[in-house]
């Protein structure tokens, strides 16, 4: 029986009622539904997975509703590794690739059905149909996914049946799914570091939707330049409400909580409350990307001068940052290291801070020593794509101590941050924080700006705001 408020208003169900709602609806089983276009593209990384672990069977939940408050949820978002191998963004998913004799794997997706209407739980509970919204059925998720289909409510009973077949499964999504199989916390992970693996190199459908977020999100920050007038007039909460309508217009959600950073906020690295004033004077460091319907995300910053002009001190800072970036897309390229855009862009940084008497030089010295970080604080990026920072779970060698290849996307976006309080700069340099950030696809002879459509140099970036903002 589906779980009831303790305080609602009607405690019981008359037989009536009961037989009243049971009778009088329509067959709406959809026959008309097409593969998706990813279908073909998830199924290839199925077998890529599949080839990692033969003779074990791999279990890959999507996660269940998270609650906020009471029997209020959060907005569920399904496991990235799943979506990525099935293509599904259902709650309360699993992905299951039982073993075969000849080394490969049957895949199954576990999903829960549509809620029957030969009882009440269709209706009663706030986690039923009539509450949520339709589900798809099984066989239309069959049709839609290219994958055979189960009902999810056997899932843990079918697992605890063949309980000698080894198995891995990603921890900490399903606790039911998780009890009912016996496997090894080591080995799990190393389940959870392949699927980030494979991720590290996009297909072309995947690019194809890296492109939208990032055409998406460029919309978006067009849309705020336009506003900062109303933004000024009121706070930072109209910048973040301005990005999220045309990322919930054109996508699904943002990738991330919105960082739109006026005044000292652009000095904290992950500033989302966005509470506070936007002064004219200042700079706005706006730190947002579109999640497309797909769940791809896009990752851009942009750093503005509100009132439309930066000052003498702000463009020097804004100069520096952007001539790092430039020496960081100078090393994104085919064959070589991971590390070398970062470490170019730092060093970069690195002298321009001795030669401003910030830390103590010679720069190859304050840079091995990383003095830089005082005023960089963190990396020059990360893997993008279905999550923000995506693949995480990838070992270090085969992503920050690897090689770039064709088909990686990655941000480039050092950044420099002169804390309110830091009495080691002079003060009209404290309170201003820079970054500039873009999203780079590695090509097969260098690499692509995917969000080359918003302007980066200091005078792009005022003609920008001169041109929208009025």
């Amino acid at each position: 029986m589906a779980k009831r408020r303790k305080n609602g208003l009607y405690t019981e169900i008359s037989a009536e009622l009961s037989a009243l709602m049971r009778t009088g609806w329509a067959d709406t089983e959809r026959h008309d539904l097409e593969p998706d276009a990813q279908a073909p593209y998830a199924a290839r990384r199925r077998a890529a997975l599949s080839a990692r672990f033969p003779g074990e069977r791999l279990v890959i939940p999507s996660g269940n509703l998270k609650t906020r408050s009471n029997d209020d949820t959060y907005p569920f978002r399904p496991y990235t590794g799943y979506v990525h191998m099935t293509g599904d963004q259902a709650r309360d998913g699993a992905l299951v690739l039982e073993p075969r004799a000849d080394g490969g794997h049957d895949a199954y997706c576990y999903q829960l059905p549509r809620d029957a209407r030969d009882n009440d739980e269709f209706w009663i509970g706030y986690t039923a149909e009539l509450w949520m919204g339709r589900r798809r059925s099984l066989a239309e998720s069959e049709r839609v996914l290219g994958l055979a289909c189960r009902d999810v409510r056997t899932a843990a009973e079918d697992l605890a049946a063949s309980s000698g077949v080894p198995t891995r499964i990603v921890r900490g999504l399903d606790p039911a799914l998780e009890a009912a199989v016996t496997s090894d916390e080591e080995r799990d992970t190393d389940l959870e570091e392949a699927l980030s693996e494979l991720r590290l190199v996009k297909d072309a459908w995947e690019i194809d939707e890296m492109r939208a977020a990032v055409d998406s999100t460029v919309r978006g920050f067009t849309d705020v330049v336009g506003e900062l007038s109303t933004a000024v007039a009121t706070s930072e909460r109209w910048i973040e409400g301005t990005f999220y309508r045309r990322a919930r217009l054109e996508g699904n959600h943002v990738g991330y909580g919105s960082i739109c950073a006026a005044g000292e906020h652009a000095t904290i690295m992950h500033w989302t409350d966005n509470d506070g004033p936007v002064r004219p004077g200042e700079l706005l460091l706006l730190d947002a990307g579109v999640e497309s319907r797909t769940l791809y995300t896009a990752d851009v910053t942009r750093t503005l001068p509100i009132s439309g002009t930066f000052t003498p001190v702000q463009r020097k800072i804004y100069d520096a940052v952007y001539e790092a970036q430039q020496a960081g897309f100078a090393a994104v390229k085919p064959g070589a290291a991971y590390r070398d855009f970062h470490e170019a862009a730092q060093r970069h940084l690195a002298a321009r801070l001795v030669e401003w008497g910030f830390i103590e030089g010679p720069a190859e010295r304050a840079y091995d020593l990383h003095l830089q970080r005082r005023f960089t604080m963190a990396g020059t990026g990360h893997m993008l794509g279905l999550d923000v920072h995506d693949c995480a779970h990838a070992r270090s060698e085969e992503y920050v101590d690897g090689v770039l290849e064709p088909g990686m996307v990655l941000t480039v976006e050092p950044g420099l941050y002169f804390q309110p309080d830091d009495l080691t700069v002079p003060e009209e340099w404290r309170g201003i924080g820079v970054r500039i950030e873009d999203d780079l696809l590695v090509t097969a002879d260098g690499h692509e700006n995917l969000s080359a459509g918003l302007p980066r140099s200091a005078d792009e970036v005022e003609a920008w705001r001169a041109e929208f903002a009025g």
